[in-house]
């Protein structure tokens, strides 16, 4: 069986979870998820590094000991992964007992080969980064991430000579083209390699820092932060002997942000090689969420708190947001404002509405009944080729680490299926008892394409697809999807089943208006001749609710939309897209004339009309103070 092992870095406790480290969890637990339904055996790791000088620093602050300082940083981190849906293997800590054996095995090995040595050394340390700069790297003297210079330390230390495997890691980063992944950081870590590289020292004195694992060839000194922390991803193995060790370790892709890249890239593959060790099989490397213009900071306050998002929103919702916004490997993004509109308009319009129209519709002409496919017509009115595709794009985009990519193929699907409904005019067909089975097959393509589609989205949003899929009649087992080949056929909904009413996956999210300007003066029209009460009984005015909204190709103010009418859907071309976008008309309670003649404009057959109030140049559409029933008179 072929099997993965991914990891997190684990998060150093110097400050609570921020969204930085929620989106890395989550990108491992989707790959996580995604590589299970490939059929491959996985384990997946995070947890937190807790030891340097930045802990004792954050500790005293507290007035508080270290240790007890990082079980209180810890236990948030850890308590953050289930809120998440982040479903990890193993939660490590780097001052869990087996960690330090490991940590201590690893050191004795690459000191007994001789490749680590005692010397004096004065350098530009920078305590934030805690490791010792060269002049070449620092940005107007100052340290690059921090902003500040650093000072001049001169200490006696152990160091490992990192520069004897100097050529040999340009090698192996060049012959393995997937090593290191986005490419452009591949291509980082190979320009930093054209330079000379220092030995990295690997010790602290314990006359400047107690907190950490000590050498186990010197007590007065304890293991430099990065060289305790990166021996974690094989501690949690069961290095050396374990059979997980043995089994996981060669399929290693480890998620990490960019700032992290040169330990992970060039530190983490040298004392592999010098300890004897199998190398990793890759790195996956993402980019910062910035946050009000600026990566996040607390010096500048942009700190996103991902708990208070996530209870904002909803926890399906952040994690969607997350893979749909970021191309992997690059910057993004983070505001109010995009989150809600990802979720008006890609959950609530796009998901949420097709799932509530096709259920809705099969409630109203089946009584909810599933009609099954019909032999004679599933060729005519088949999507299973259009479902093929996405599964075919979606599953090359994920395996490839490309998240956004694969959720842009499946909502092209949702795109389809939404075309597919206009096109085919189920409310056309159910007004003629001859076009039943065509009805029937309509709706059933519709509910196994529901059906496709929550199954390809169980990796990012696992309780909407269980949702979904329970609301289509199929049993889901408490793992989700076990694979691919558990999607890929087509109907696997049973005939004669029953299905409920469906309930809203994702309801929209009201956008913060800006203040209202001043009132105008009042416009006053001139009134229109006058009609009898007679002559106004004729309007047959209904409640209905917009199900979907589009533009008409060609117009700059035609909308078409499907209106709820209670009994039936109708399609009503309405001239108020100068003053509204689709997004903004969906869901809405409108006001519709029923009894209006049908009519074709621009091409589209419009079944009503809906009524608007003229306010110069805008429109506003009319509505309610309460929600009534869809199809309810008007009077």
């Amino acid at each position: 069986m072929t099997h993965q092992f991914y990891t997190t870095p684990i998060y150093y406790v110097n400050a609570k979870p921020h969204l930085g480290h929620a989106y890395t969890s989550i990108a491992a637990d989707v790959s996580t998820r995604f590589k299970k339904m490939e059929g491959i055996d996985t384990f997946f790791l995070t947890g937190t590094d807790e030891h340097g000088d930045k802990i004792v620093q954050a500790a005293e602050k507290e007035k508080t000991s270290p240790k007890a300082y990082a079980d209180k940083i810890s236990r948030l981190f850890q308590d953050l992964l289930p809120l998440l849906q982040v479903e990890n293997n193993r939660f490590i800590r780097t001052t869990d007992p087996d960690h330090i054996e490991v940590v201590k095995t690893i050191l004795t090995k690459i000191h007994d080969s001789g490749d680590i040595y005692f010397s004096s050394y004065e350098g530009l340390y920078c305590f934030g980064c805690e490791r010792f700069y060269q002049e070449r790297e620092l940005v107007e003297g100052k340290c690059p991430d921090h902003g500040v210079a650093p000072e001049t330390i001169k200490e006696s230390n152990y160091f490992f000579k990192m520069s004897k495997y100097q050529e040999w890691l340009i090698d192996h980063i060049k012959s393995n083209p997937d090593f290191i992944q986005p490419e452009q950081y591949k291509n980082e870590i190979l320009s930093f390699l054209k330079e000379p590289l220092e030995d990295l020292c690997i010790s602290r004195p314990k006359t400047r820092l107690t907190w950490g694992i000590t050498l186990p060839f010197d007590e007065n000194y304890v293991t430099y932060v990065w060289f305790d922390a990166l021996v974690n991803y094989v501690t949690a193995l069961g290095y050396p002997d374990g059979d997980r060790y043995k089994t996981f370790w060669p399929t290693t892709r480890h998620f990490v942000a960019k700032d992290i890249i040169k330990p992970h890239g060039i530190y983490w593959p040298i004392m592999l090689k010098a300890a004897g060790m199998p190398i990793y099989n890759g790195l996956n490397v993402h980019g910062f969420w910035n946050v009000q213009g600026s990566k996040m900071s607390k010096s500048i306050g942009n700190v996103t708190d991902p708990v208070a998002v996530a209870g904002e929103y909803g926890v399906d919702a952040f994690r969607y947001f997350l893979m749909r916004e970021m191309v992997f490997g690059l910057d993004a993004n983070f505001t109010e404002d995009a989150i809600a509109s990802r979720i008006n308009s890609d959950l609530a319009n796009d998901l949420g509405n097709l799932f509530s129209r096709v259920l809705s519709m099969n409630h109203r002409y089946f009584k909810g009944r599933v009609m099954g496919s019909d032999p004679n017509l599933s060729a005519r009115y088949s999507l299973e080729e259009d479902a093929a595709k996405a599964i075919a794009g979606y599953a090359q985009a994920m395996a490839s680490y490309k998240f956004h990519q694969g959720l842009i193929a499946v909502w092209e699907f949702i795109s389809t299926m939404n075309k597919y409904i206009d096109t085919n005019e189920p409310w056309t067909l159910a007004k003629d008892e001859k076009n039943k089975p065509a009805l029937g097959e309509v709706l059933y393509q519709l509910l196994e394409g529901l059906r496709t589609v929550a199954g390809l989205v169980f990796p990012v949003i696992p309780e909407t697809s269980r949702k979904m899929t329970t609301a289509l009649g199929l049993a889901l087992p408490e793992a989700g999807f076990a694979s691919l080949e558990q999607i890929r056929p087509w109907n696997q909904i049973p005939a004669g089943i029953t299905l409920e009413k469906p309930d809203i996956l994702f309801p929209r999210i009201e956008v913060k208006k800006e203040k209202p300007k001043p009132k105008a003066k009042p416009f006053k029209p001139a009134l229109k001749e006058e009609i009898t009460i007679d002559d106004f009984s004729k309007i047959d005015l209904r409640a209905g609710v917009v199900l979907s909204a589009e533009k008409i190709e060609n117009s700059n103010k035609l909308l078409k939309l499907q209106v709820d009418l209670g009994a039936e859907t109708r399609q009503i071309v309405a001239g108020i897209g100068k003053s509204y976008t689709p997004d903004q008309v969906v869901g809405k309670e409108v006001i519709v004339v029923a009894n209006l003649k049908e009519a074709k404009l621009m091409g589209e057959v419009s079944q009503g009309m809906i009524l608007a109030a003229s306010k110069k140049k805008n429109l506003i559409l009319s509505g309610f103070d309460s929600t009534p029933l869809p199809g309810n008179p008007v009077k």
